[in-house]
């Protein structure tokens, strides 16, 4: 039925396409009529079947993983998920890189965001704020081709988990740099999965993702943990879902076998009362904390303005001024075909000088932000960590439960409950 519709607004385009010269037009001498291209009208039709496609998934999802707690049918999600958003669909759109459309979209008034891209980036903070990360657990093909390889995961000590974590803000952070001003997407050009997904690309981004495959045996989910920038949107959203993981049914009895089920290191032990410091003592560690967060974010800052300067190299219009300069000079007498297309665009080597500059000095601000913003991450992830939370039972981590539904069929109470539903 949908392909029936597909087909009819196809002849429908192509008969308006047609209809559009109604009149002969005039005969010259050694003129040829130019061709006139329409663009396929399959291609709307399929962002809103992908849109469509992306609600019903996350729907689902949350019903797997929430109500029908089943382990079974969240991999079957993932499955499907991997074949029409990665294969099918060839990764694209994405809501990881759709975070640098929506960056270039907030300071360009001229970009025109797409639909389906702001869909696509909406839709699973919007279950994340509701349900927590569902989208992580079986609709996202990055995530899913990792959680499909899952070997024998290995465990990772919590302090390397928190700082192997701090690479996600920042990549987060570079990735909206480099789109605000007008250098690259950032995480388009170096996704590890896209090249798996098409079955081409070049050899380096072909071995990455090889390399994040045979990664994912040994280390659960290590770009989804350690480097995706749009699990630091959903991770704080998910903290404040309404609707949670939550492992027993009715009361834990601390047996540990989720904890050795979970490959992703988000279940969180019960906080033993010697490990809770003195209320006084927690105070003291806090404002500490808070009282050194500015000098962080400035030191961190300055050192961002540094890297500015280095990151601007790679914008187009500083590369071309600084070859420019080389030429005037003398100092690079193999770049007179360059010169000379330059020159062409009608614009002057000052012109091209002048808006290096205005590059130059956008990449300095924008790095004293960048900076900033790690030493922000850092200076809150210290205060984070120095608040013990009373724990009586072991729980997942709301942040960094991916919601992959394997801590249920771990758990005893999970498997009484399910007997007392069969015996009913």
């Amino acid at each position: 039925m949908f392909r029936t519709l597909i087909l009819i607004a196809i002849l429908l385009s192509a008969s308006g396409a047609l209809g559009v010269q109604r009149v002969q037009p005039p005969e010259f001498e050694e003129h040829e009529l130019p061709t006139t291209e329409t663009p396929a009208p399959a291609a709307a039709a399929w962002q809103y079947a992908d849109v469509a496609v992306l609600a019903a998934a996350l729907s689902l999802a949350a019903w797997l993983v929430l109500k029908r707690r089943s382990r079974r049918g969240v991999f079957v999600l993932m499955i499907f998920s991997i074949a029409y958003f990665g294969f099918w669909r060839k990764g694209c759109v994405c809501p990881v890189g759709a975070i640098q459309n929506v960056a270039l979209a907030a300071v360009d008034s001229s970009y025109a965001l797409p639909f389906a891209v702001l869909a696509f980036f909406m839709l699973p903070l919007f279950f994340a704020l509701f349900f927590g990360r569902v989208f992580c657990s079986s609709v996202c093909p990055l995530g899913g081709a990792q959680d499909l390889v899952v070997f024998r995961p290995i465990r990772i000590p919590l302090w390397l988990e928190h700082a192997l974590g701090l690479l996600t803000y920042a990549y987060l952070g570079a990735a909206v740099l480099f789109a605000i001003t007008g250098t690259t997407f950032l995480i388009c050009r170096y996704d590890p999965f896209i090249a798996l997904f098409r079955l081409s690309g070049n050899r380096d981004m072909l071995v990455m993702g090889a390399a994040f495959v045979l990664l994912s045996m040994f280390i659960g989910r290590p770009y989804c943990r350690f480097l995706c920038p749009y699990s630091v949107l959903l991770r704080v959203l998910s903290r404040v879902s309404r609707w949670r993981v939550s492992i027993a049914p009715d009361e834990c009895i601390q047996c540990r076998l989720c904890e050795d089920a979970c490959p992703y290191g988000a279940i969180r032990k019960p906080a033993q009362s010697q490990e809770t410091p003195s209320r006084s003592e927690g105070k003291v560690r806090l404002a500490v904390l808070l009282f050194l967060l500015p000098a962080l974010m400035l030191v961190t800052g300055w050192l961002g303005h540094l890297g500015g300067n280095g990151f601007s190299r790679m914008n187009a219009s500083i590369r071309r001024a600084e070859r420019l300069w080389l030429y005037e000079k003398g100092k690079l007498s193999e770049a007179e075909d360059e010169v000379a297309a330059f020159r062409k665009t009608g614009k002057t080597f000052q012109q091209a000088y002048t808006e290096a500059r205005s590059v130059r000095t956008n990449y300095s601000r924008t790095g004293w932000l960048l900076g900033a913003w790690i030493g922000f991450v850092i200076g809150m992830k210290l205060i984070v960590l120095s608040v013990r939370r009373r724990r009586t039972n072991y729980e997942p981590e709301r942040g960094a439960c991916l919601a992959c539904a394997r801590c249920y069929a771990s758990c005893p109470k999970e498997h009484q409950r399910l007997k007392k539903q069969g015996a009913r």
